[in-house]
């Protein structure tokens, strides 16, 4: 059946049969809800049973909630049994399979990174090796996910075929136990600073970051750095356990506001801090979100931190899961989150869109004090203290990551060039006009906002203009072009920063990456050279 009609049928019914799995709803509304399930279940049936060719009720009523789900934010999700497995997985950090990070895309699936000394590193398996059958089974034929093929039971063996700079190759992964840490690394920075990578929010994160502080402060550490970027969030419980290290007890951290009254909550810590002294920097880009938003912004606004690097990603809304029938669920968003100051940072405006369905982006914010009276704004992300540019996102660099670009120059460089020590890795200006040239004879492209608007307005100008406008488009149009080859040179910093990222974890994997990290990273050296400078550090928290 014909996805556009599948979604005109069942989008407008099977949105409101879920509605039930709230609470505070009037007399009206019930009846209303209770309407509506009747409809859809009789239009459901007769569909079914009437139509004229075969159907496929499992796929149309996927197709229903999932197109249902699309219209409201992106994290309220139907999860299938499998769904809930991953989220399960995510939570936890522990599950059975190959260990390493697999990427299904429109045309391959790919190792993306392996983990050192797990069963697929053991085999041979290494980034950028695009996964072609497994076991048995072609990738190209499997319709779902094929990475979950990899995952099953301990000790048990799975072919994996698989292209490597276009040779087939073909090896044995026995599946393991994986844990997946949520402090992969911490160390002493110098001889008084401790830096701890905490990379996500699951079940571990708060212990981890607990034995990891302490740890460091038995090494003599007397400062900490503390690296939230790129780490998505995860549990909110963590996030205030994260938190309460450095806070006393009896602290707010977080409220959350719901239309919900039994979700409207104030959360604040529970348990003696480790230590409510020492002078700490927190690390954040536009890929901290959620819990790490919780974190930052907390110990922001109670001026317990320095946060440094990027602004983060703005995401100032709480999910719950909701037991549906078989093993299923709805991730549902239950409500926004506040900070101690009283901040939503929510970034995008779900229930206002643009004329093209987008949620609209927040550019008018509202200033908010700290516990000492500094200024901080509302509706955009964690805005941090100070700003370093590497960390900064930007639209070119955002594609060159999307479109794997950078991922696939790292699998490239890999095999050409020799690399021993991370000490003696240095991505030079040649590498850099290497990658350049790269990006020109790829088929790498995006579409900027305003040749977006160009093209919309030369197609409904055309006809009315003819063809002078056109060539005045066309030139327009292809100046842009040349524009987004300069800003590779004007981003440098930014795609030189990812360039190095990615190439190191192939030869060092991510332990290498951060101990390169230590001499290299500019956002770590400012933040050692700031705690080292107490007058300067306290100059910015007063």
């Amino acid at each position: 059946m014909n996805k556009l009609v599948k979604k005109r049928v069942f989008i407008p019914l099977i949105a409101l049969s879920f509605l039930v799995m709230g609470s505070g709803f009037i007399k009206s509304d019930f009846f209303e809800i209770a309407k509506q399930i009747e409809i859809f279940t009789t239009l459901f049936k007769e569909l079914n049973m009437n139509y004229v060719d075969e159907t496929n009720p499992g796929e149309l009523m996927d197709t229903a909630i999932k197109n249902m789900l699309n219209d409201l934010d992106p994290y309220t999700k139907f999860l299938n049994e499998q769904d809930v497995e991953t989220y399960r997985i995510n939570n936890t950090g522990e599950y059975s399979g190959i260990g390493a990070v697999v990427r299904s895309f429109d045309d391959r699936l790919l190792i993306i990174e392996p983990y050192r000394d797990s069963p697929a590193d053991k085999a041979g398996l290494k980034a950028g090796d695009e996964v072609i059958k497994i076991g048995d089974i072609e990738v190209s034929d499997f319709d779902d996910n094929a990475s979950e093929l990899l995952k099953g039971a301990n000790n048990t063996t799975v072919d994996v075929t698989y292209k490597r700079q276009g040779k087939t190759q073909t090896t044995t992964v026995t599946r393991g136990s994986i844990e997946i840490d949520a402090v992969p690394y911490y160390k002493m920075a110098d001889e008084k600073t401790g830096y701890i990578v905490l990379s996500k929010f699951n079940s571990k994160a708060s212990s981890q970051t607990k034995a990891a502080l302490l740890d460091l402060k038995g090494q003599g550490a007397e400062k900490i750095i503390l690296d939230l970027r790129g780490n998505p969030g995860g549990l909110l419980s963590e996030a205030i356990n994260v938190t309460n290290l450095f806070v006393p007890k009896g602290e707010l951290i977080v409220t959350t506001k719901s239309k919900v009254k039994k979700f409207n909550q104030q959360y604040k810590t529970k348990n003696k801090a480790i230590d409510t002294e020492i002078p700490v920097v927190v690390l954040i880009d536009g890929s901290s979100a959620s819990a790490s938003e919780i974190v930052s912004g907390s110990l922001q606004d109670l001026d317990r931190a320095v946060v440094l690097g990027a602004r983060s990603f703005g995401k100032g809304l709480v999910q719950r899961p909701m037991k549906l029938t078989y093993g299923t669920q709805l991730k549902v968003t239950i409500s926004r989150y506040y900070t101690p100051s009283g901040r939503c940072i929510q970034s995008l405006d779900y229930w206002n869109r643009d004329e093209e369905g987008h949620a609209v982006k927040n550019t008018t914010f509202k200033n908010f004090k700290t516990k000492n009276g500094r200024n901080v704004q509302d509706g955009g992300g964690v805005l941090p203290d100070l700003e370093i540019e590497a960390v900064k996102a930007n639209d070119m660099t955002k594609a060159l990551m999307h479109n794997l670009v950078v991922f696939d120059y790292a699998t490239k460089y890999y095999y050409e060039n020799q690399l021993e020590d991370v000490a003696n890795f240095k991505f030079s200006d040649t590498d850099y006009t290497g990658f350049k040239n790269f990006v020109n004879a790829s088929s790498f492209s995006f579409e900027t906002d305003t040749e977006k608007t160009l093209k919309e307005a030369l197609a409904k100008d055309e006809a009315i203009f003819g063809n002078s406008l056109k060539d005045d488009y066309s030139k327009l149009l292809a100046q842009i072009q040349q524009g987004k080859i300069t800003a590779l040179g004007a981003h440098k910093k930014e795609i030189q920063k990812k360039l190095e990222d990615e190439i190191v974890k192939r030869y060092f994997y991510r332990d290498g990456l951060y101990d390169y990290y230590l001499q290299n990273d500019q956002a770590i050296l400012v933040a050692t050279s700031l705690l080292a400078d107490h007058t300067k550090y306290q100059g910015i928290l007063k």
